[in-house]
């Protein structure tokens, strides 16, 4: 069953379709749905009294096996809202890391995962073994407190959050290593960005000629992928990357597990920001790319702008031209509209690509190269005339 209340954000789903779509995609099936509406949060419960009532009767009429609120729950109020419910309760931010654990498939994307979910596991330890703290240390019974099972728990944790950290360090290590031979041989790099679902991996694979795994769901792409795209004779070759999607709440747990991966983002000489233009809420998927790129430190990189989906738009919602600029968070940014699934507009993406690689590589030869003789006895004349 699945929950969701307004606390009086802009963006809030009403019909909770992305929490229905995150369900579906964890491999659950939802029954049920409710949604309402509070000024704040209940410390206890998240929801009223007479709310949580009103889950657990629907919950039984439909047959629900568990319940899925759309926000972030507390350890305390998921422990309080199990005991009144009867069943188990779990948040948006559990669900997307139980996608992501069953999604990774690299070394270093599992590593991230296990990171990620360490930590909110550590979070989940208030009071689940009281019925364990009667435990005695010292010899004959005598003595104090033993430790608990939950400090048991706590330590236990801790050192594997430990153990994860250091593997992801060397993880991040080799990623520099590989990153430097790509500066070392001047790879103009481009990272795919753009909200889950956006058709990254489409795109990918349609302007690369690759076999990524691609599907329609939720977050079918976490682990990086780069792959040369050769843009013609004038540009030469370029550095492509399939990077992880970005959701509405992404657990801030998950953005820093997974600095690694986005690194490549923030790395990157072009940012293609990807961009579902059949989604009749692509402007809050947008912004929510852009918070994400701010926390990453990503913001600054250069942008184009790519509306994927070209041929999901109905006839009278076509653009004019597939080529056009747009506002995005105060800045003006060039934008193509394209099909990664019919090819329309792929060309156009390749033209303006390769427009941006011969741009970069001229100022990097202009500001490399010494001074002209010309130039430097015109500085040397107008020097002697002013003195």
């Amino acid at each position: 069953m699945l929950v969701g209340v307004d606390l009086g954000v802009p963006h809030f789903d009403r019909e909770l379709i992305e929490l229905g779509l995150l369900a579906e995609t964890a491999g659950m099936q939802p029954v049920a749905r409710l949604a309402c509406k509070r000024p704040a949060p209940d410390a206890a419960l998240f929801v009223g009294k007479g709310k949580v009532e009103e889950i657990r009767l629907l919950a039984a009429s439909e047959g629900a096996q568990e319940v899925l609120f759309d926000q972030a729950l507390s350890p305390v109020q998921q422990r309080n809202l199990e005991r009144a419910l009867g069943l188990p309760v779990n948040d948006r931010t559990l669900l997307i890391l139980e996608i992501f654990a069953q999604r990774a498939r690299s070394h270093e994307g599992k590593l991230q995962v296990e990171l990620a979910r360490l930590q909110y596991l550590s979070t989940r330890l208030v009071r689940r073994w009281s019925h364990l703290e009667r435990q005695q240390g010292g010899i004959g019974g005598r003595g104090g407190p033993g430790e608990t099972q939950i400090e048991l728990d706590r330590r236990m944790i801790g050192e594997a959050i430990k153990r994860t950290k250091e593997r992801l360090v060397k993880v991040k290590r080799q990623r520099q290593t590989q990153r430097r031979q790509r500066e070392r041989r001047q790879t103009f790099a481009i990272s795919l960005v753009g909200y889950t679902n956006a058709g990254k991996s489409s795109l990918f694979n349609a302007l690369v000629k690759a076999r990524a795994y691609a599907a329609d769901q939720l977050f079918a792409t976490l682990d990086t992928t780069t792959r040369q795209l050769y843009l013609g004779e004038g540009a030469g070759s370029a550095s492509l990357s399939d990077t992880v999607g970005f959701i509405r709440d992404l657990p801030h747990g998950l953005v820093e597990a997974f600095e690694a991966t986005l690194q490549e983002a923030a790395d990157a000489d072009l940012l293609l920001h990807v961009v579902d233009a059949a989604n009749p809420a692509f402007p809050e998927q947008m912004a929510e790319v852009q918070r994400v790129l701010r926390e990453i430190g990503a913001d600054r990189v250069p942008q184009l702008v790519v509306f994927n989906k070209l041929d999901a738009l109905a006839p009278g919602q076509r653009p004019p031209a597939l080529q056009d600029t747009m506002d995005v968070g105060g800045q003006v940014q060039a934008r193509v509209f394209v099909s990664a699934r019919t090819g329309e507009g792929l060309a156009l993406l390749r033209q303006a690509l390769a427009e941006r690689v011969q741009v970069a590589a001229m100022d990097k030869a202009a500001a490399e190269s010494p001074p002209d003789a010309i130039g430097h006895n015109a500085w040397l004349e107008s020097r002697d005339i002013d003195e």
